[in-house]
C-alpha cells in the first residue's frame, strides 16, 4: 500500500522527494539512450517502446531485433516482481523501500558500467544481451518501487501521462494549471539525460550507465538517510 503521505509532500518542485525523482527521470534518459542507441535498438526503462519495437521485428521491418526486446521485457517483469516484494515486508515505509531498491539499481547499473568498460560488447550478441538484462532488471525494479510511492506523473520511466496531465490540466485547456511546473520539470529531465547518454556514448557506452550510477547513488543519500532518521525520531 502506498504511503499517502508521499504524493502530497512531491508536489512542491522543491521537496526533496521531487528532486530525487527527477533525477531518477534524468538517469532513465541516460540509461535508455545506452540501451537503445548502443546496445541494438532496445529499450531498457521505456517497456512501451519495447513492445512497440518487438512488434516491428516480428514483422520483419527495418532488421529490428527480436530476442533482445523480449530479454528486457522478461527482465524488467521479473524486476518488477522484486520491486513490489521489498514494498511489502513488515512495516517497510515508501523511504526504507527505495533505499533498498535504489541500493540494488546502483549495484546493477554500476556493474553494467563496468562490463561496459571491460568486455567488447556488441549488439544483440551475449555480451549486449547481458548488458539489456541486467539494466531491465534494475528498472523494472525501481519502477515497481516509485509506482508504490504514489506521485503523480513521477514514474521515471516514462511520460505520457505526464504529458497528457500537462496538456489537459494547463489553463489553456481550461484547466487548473497545478502540476505544470512538476511535470515540465519531468519532461525535460528525460530530454536532458537523453541528450546527455547520447553524447557521453560518442566517447564509451560505459559512461553513461557510470554516471546513471553515480547521479542514483547520490540522490539517494541525499534523501533516504535524512528522511529515515527523521522517522526514526518521530517513532522514537
Amino acid at each position: 500500500m502506498a504511503d499517502s503521505t508521499a504524493p502530497q509532500a512531491a508536489a512542491s518542485i522543491r521537496h526533496p522527494l521531487t528532486i530525487t525523482l527527477l533525477t531518477l527521470t534524468f538517469s532513465t534518459g541516460l540509461i535508455d539512450a545506452a540501451s537503445y542507441l548502443g546496445l541494438g535498438r532496445v529499450f531498457t526503462a521505456n517497456m512501451t517502446g519495447n513492445v512497440v519495437l518487438l512488434g516491428f521485428g516480428l514483422a520483419g521491418a527495418g532488421g529490428l531485433p527480436i530476442i533482445s526486446p523480449i530479454l528486457s521485457l522478461v527482465a524488467f517483469l521479473v524486476g518488477s516482481g522484486l520491486g513490489a516484494a521489498l514494498g511489502r515486508l513488515p512495516e517497510r515505509a515508501h523511504t526504507a523501500h527505495l533505499g533498498a531498491t535504489v541500493a540494488l539499481e546502483v549495484t546493477l547499473v554500476a556493474a553494467a558500467a563496468i562490463l561496459a568498460a571491460t568486455l567488447d560488447v556488441h549488439p544483440n550478441t551475449f555480451s549486449g544481451d547481458t548488458l539489456v538484462v541486467i539494466l531491465a532488471f534494475a528498472m523494472g525494479a525501481r519502477n515497481a518501487t516509485v509506482r508504490r510511492i504514489g506521485v503523480p506523473d513521477m514514474t521515471t520511466t516514462v511520460l505520457t501521462m505526464t504529458l497528457t496531465g500537462l496538456a489537459a490540466d494547463s489553463r489553456l485547456a481550461g484547466g487548473p494549471g497545478t502540476g505544470t511546473v512538476r511535470r515540465t520539470s519531468a519532461v525535460v529531465a528525460m530530454l536532458t539525460g537523453a541528450i546527455s547518454g547520447a553524447l557521453l556514448l560518442k566517447s564509451s557506452l560505459a559512461l553513461p550507465l557510470a554516471l546513471a550510477a553515480v547521479l542514483v547513488l547520490a540522490a539517494a543519500i541525499a534523501y533516504v538517510p535524512p528522511r529515515l532518521r527523521g522517522e526514526a525520531s518521530a517513532t522514537g
